[in-house]
């Protein structure tokens, strides 16, 4: 591929190009989905220091795992699930996750009135989801942030539709205390 070309590869393509040994299969993989992978990475970590960690970690297992892929999903699921279970792993390792209700006392935060409330907003909920444990942050991120249907969350976890659903309803009861002082009193 010469620069400024498109690289019209499917991303299955790419992974058996790269098992092959082609170099350059994995960095156009990594390229197409580098933005999603970090923010999958940052949402469930919390933290710049920990998603890049974690990130990296990540990508390292999908380089020298690429020859291992089943197609049984989509390259980009499997390189989730990867993303996920590195920063949930990293998560556990430094142990500095608490769980601490945020906002009790702040009235300032959101003002109807102010143009920066849209961004005021999502400071808040993604402040909140730091209160929420790994597990419970990562089905969250999954369904409501992403999309992903439980079944979905289900196979990208390792962990039985039922727990998926248990976790999103404990998850989303202690979302809603943390983000009470948002809702519309009117």
């Amino acid at each position: 591929m010469t620069r400024g070309t498109i690289d019209s590869r499917s991303d299955y393509q790419l992974v058996q190009d790269h098992a092959r040994g082609e170099a350059s299969a994995f960095h156009e993989l990594i390229a197409r989905h580098q933005n999603k992978l970090w923010a999958v990475a940052l949402r469930t970590t919390g933290n710049h220091d920990d998603a890049s960690d974690a990130l990296q970690e990540a990508l390292l297992s999908i380089h020298t795992r690429a020859d291992s892929f089943r197609n049984d999903c989509s390259v980009s699921s499997w390189m989730h699930r990867i993303v996920l279970n590195a920063s949930l792993d990293r998560l556990r390792r430094v142990k500095h996750h608490s769980a601490s209700l945020l906002f009790e006392d702040d009235e300032t935060l959101i003002d109807p009135q102010d143009h920066n409330a849209d961004i005021d907003l999502s400071v808040s909920i993604g402040r909140a989801l730091d209160v929420l444990p790994a597990e419970q942050r990562a089905v969250i991120v999954l369904v409501d942030v992403y999309g992903h249907s439980v079944c979905e969350a289900s196979r990208l976890l390792g962990v039985p539709e039922g727990t998926v659903k248990s976790r999103c309803n404990r998850a989303r009861k202690k979302l809603a205390l943390v983000l009470g002082h948002l809702r519309d009193d009117e």
